[in-house]
């Protein structure tokens, strides 16, 4: 990784990632895993967790340094509600590199629409 070199991860969530992931984290929020509760309370359906959108941040910094140790510290800002079936584009671009230290800026977008923003990682390389 040098300054100027991008990373991009494209993900599609299936219908039943926000399950796997409530069983997983253990938040059984309804509007994860509930259609008509997620509705009720003014949604368009069932919301991604924002931590499992985040996870995807890290995993693209992950793969692109090549092991998931490598991965030092991540930090982003929540701005958007993730849907299923629809594309996650996660792309960053390495910002400087300092004694063996990747500082890679990144965002999340799923149709136009920002999920995360913000995204700081620090990758060892």
């Amino acid at each position: 990784m040098k300054p100027g070199d991008t990373i991009e991860l494209r993900v599609t969530p299936d219908p039943y990632v926000t399950v796997r992931y409530a069983g997983a984290s253990g938040d059984f929020n309804p509007i994860h895993i509930d259609e008509d509760f997620a509705r009720s309370v003014g949604l368009p359906g069932r919301i991604l967790h924002g931590l499992w959108t985040m996870a995807l941040l890290a995993r693209a910094h992950t793969e692109a340094a090549g092991a998931p140790e490598r991965l030092k510290r991540l930090s982003v800002q929540f701005r958007g509600m993730g849907r299923m079936g629809e594309e996650i584009v996660v792309s960053g671009t390495v910002r400087e590199v300092n004694d063996g230290v990747a500082i890679v800026e990144s965002q999340a977008e799923q149709s136009g629409s920002r999920l995360i923003r913000n995204g700081v990682a620090e990758v060892a390389l």
